[in-house]
């Protein structure tokens, strides 16, 4: 019964709204730091548009990225690649007052229709994101698909990841932690990765060992464990 009602639609968009509320709580009262942007800026001039890759445990923190990017000029709107399940849905709820708009699809298992509509925004000069190690895992084992849409549009990676002070751990495959507010944010974008026409499979280990740096890096920063 209580399974039946968790999964409501009313309530899961009741839970929805109320996660936008707090992450806009958190953003407002959190002092961040954001590393690499210069070069992933000099990127998006230099290619029209980036591919922002971070792994699924950073996902509470991304759209204050977007927001910050949006405001720094990096952005026009933040395209974030989600999946189809009610998890996808749940963090389209979420996230939709960030200016944050979704393209539904994975970047595993049955992601092509996702991937053609980033390869749609990338081609009209629109930034895009994407988690590959998700929706599901395993945790910080990127799918092929980042990869082979670099090398399909000619757009740089940029590795993102974030890691606050204060934070709550929740049990879930990816490790993720919830940002509490009042306390400093480290964000760390990495240095852009860009992969020749046909190159996916052999940038693809590149591509995650940068996102594992960019994850170490604020780690660092925060004063952190690695996770």
């Amino acid at each position: 019964m209580l399974r039946k009602l968790i999964r409501h639609p009313s309530v899961l968009a009741a839970g929805a709204w109320l996660l936008g509320a707090y992450l806009a709580f958190v953003y407002r009262t959190t002092r961040w730091e954001l590393r690499g942007y210069d070069a992933a800026a000099a990127s998006v001039q230099a290619n029209g548009a980036v591919i922002l890759a971070f792994w699924h445990e950073n996902l509470p923190l991304m759209p204050w990225v977007v927001l910050e990017c949006r405001r720094r000029g990096l952005l026009r709107r933040g395209h974030v690649l989600v999946s189809h399940h009610r998890d996808g849905m749940f963090i389209g709820r979420a996230v939709a007052r960030f200016h944050v708009e979704l393209a539904y699809g994975s970047s595993s298992r049955g992601g092509a229709a996702g991937l053609i509509a980033l390869a749609r925004l990338l081609e009209a000069r629109e930034s895009v994101a994407i988690t590959p190690d998700g929706p599901r895992g395993p945790r910080r084992q990127a799918a092929a698909g980042v990869a082979e849409l670099a090398a399909s549009s000619g757009k740089a990676v940029v590795p993102v990841a974030g890691r606050c002070r204060h934070a709550i751990g929740i049990k879930s495959w990816d490790r993720m932690e919830i940002p509490l507010p009042f306390g400093r944010a480290h964000v760390v974008a990495g240095p852009p990765i860009l992969v020749p026409p046909g190159g996916g499979e052999a940038a693809l280990p590149a591509i995650a060992a940068a996102m594992d740096a960019a994850a170490d890096a604020a780690d660092a920063a925060a004063g952190r464990a690695r996770r």
